[in-house]
C-alpha cells in the first residue's frame, strides 16, 4: 500500500516521512492540492532501483542480442569480466 502525504507534512513532519523512508523502506508519495506532486525515498532505495534498471536495460539487450545471432563464446565472456575485474581492483 502506497505511503501518500500532503505537501505540508513535509514541514511540519519531516521526522515522520524521513521514518517511514529509512526504517519502512517506503517511498513516500506527496501530494500538493490533491495531486501527485513528489516521491521521497531513501538513498539506499533510490540506489536499489537504480540498480534494477540498470539489470533490466542489460537483460534486454543481452535478448536482443540472442535474437539477432550476436552471442559470443562463454570463455571469451569470462576472460573479458575477468579482465574487467583486475582493472577495477588494480585502481
Amino acid at each position: 500500500m502506497p505511503v501518500i502525504r500532503p505537501v505540508s507534512d513535509l514541514r511540519n513532519k519531516t521526522p515522520e516521512i524521513e521514518e517511514i523512508c529509512l526504517k519502512e523502506k517506503k517511498p513516500v508519495f506527496i501530494t500538493k492540492n490533491g495531486n501527485g506532486h513528489l516521491v521521497i525515498m531513501s538513498q539506499l532505495l533510490f540506489e536499489e532501483q537504480q540498480a534494477l534498471l540498470d539489470l533490466y536495460e542489460k537483460l534486454d539487450e543481452a535478448e536482443e542480442q540472442s535474437r539477432t545471432g550476436k552471442s559470443r563464446p562463454f570463455r571469451d565472456v569470462m576472460a573479458d569480466l575477468r579482465s574487467r575485474l583486475h582493472v577495477k581492483a588494480s585502481n
